[in-house]
């Protein structure tokens, strides 16, 4: 599905979303968790562990914090988490290897097929809040073939802030519309669109989990809405 006046053409980097978009953070974190802590509810932790996320985050928005990455910020979160799983004991060595659980997660199934096929034709970079030595570490296990790892780390602030999206654009010396976010997220694609961006949603559903399933219906405002990533890639002509 797409809008009318959409041009593949006018498009010449595509920019994605990663954590629920390219990866299944929840399932790969459940799987981590029950296989280290059997005793302890991982989908519970997992999700627990995301929904301190934008919090962890709007305290460095705000000023509260100074710039800090999202290695950290996920530490900050974990350390707070561990006493109410039963995990209080766990020494640094152990903390270190779960909160490094971010750097391991699997890709969908789709996701490396899908993404080979979109780099015949376009420039394909990551966005995302995560700091760059995390999305290397990850691309390299899942064998995700970027062309550019970019990150909220570079920019020095996190989407949905504008200095994100347009600074994609500016890395590559083109006008905001000839970028497209690709994410499982709409109000991360609508600060792309008021940027300028065009956007194009990636249904996933069970991106919380089987028993969590999300609503994936089409919004209005984005240029293209794709079952996954190789349907994509489809209506783009790859």
């Amino acid at each position: 599905m797409h809008t009318p006046d959409f041009a593949p053409d006018s498009v010449q980097v595509l920019a994605f979303d990663i954590f629920g978009t390219i990866v299944d953070w929840h399932g790969s974190i459940v799987r981590e968790v029950q296989a280290l802590y059997p005793q302890v509810d991982g989908d519970a932790l997992a999700l627990a562990w995301r929904a301190g996320y934008q919090p962890a985050m709007q305290r460095v928005m705000s000023g509260e914090l100074g710039w800090t990455l999202i290695d950290d910020l996920n530490r900050m979160i974990l350390d707070r988490l561990l006493p109410e799983f039963g995990l209080a004991h766990l020494k640094e060595a152990e903390r270190q290897h779960l909160n490094r659980v971010w750097h391991r997660l699997d890709a969908w199934p789709d996701s490396v097929s899908g993404l080979t096929r979109l780099k015949r034709r376009f420039t394909i970079t990551t966005l995302s809040n995560g700091n760059i030595g995390l999305l290397t570490n990850m691309a390299k296990r899942a064998s995700l073939p970027w062309d550019c790892v970019l990150s909220a780390e570079v920019f020095r602030a996190y989407k949905p802030d504008p200095a994100t999206y347009l600074g994609v654009a500016k890395v590559f010396n083109l006008m905001p519309e000839q970028v497209m976010l690709v994410a499982a997220h709409h109000e991360d694609l609508a600060g792309a669109r008021a940027c300028g961006l065009r956007t194009a949603y990636i249904e996933r559903a069970f991106e919380f989990g089987a028993s969590h399933p999300k609503d994936v219906s089409p919004q209005a405002g984005n240029d293209l809405h794709a079952l996954d990533l190789n349907a994509l890639a489809d209506q783009l002509g790859c």
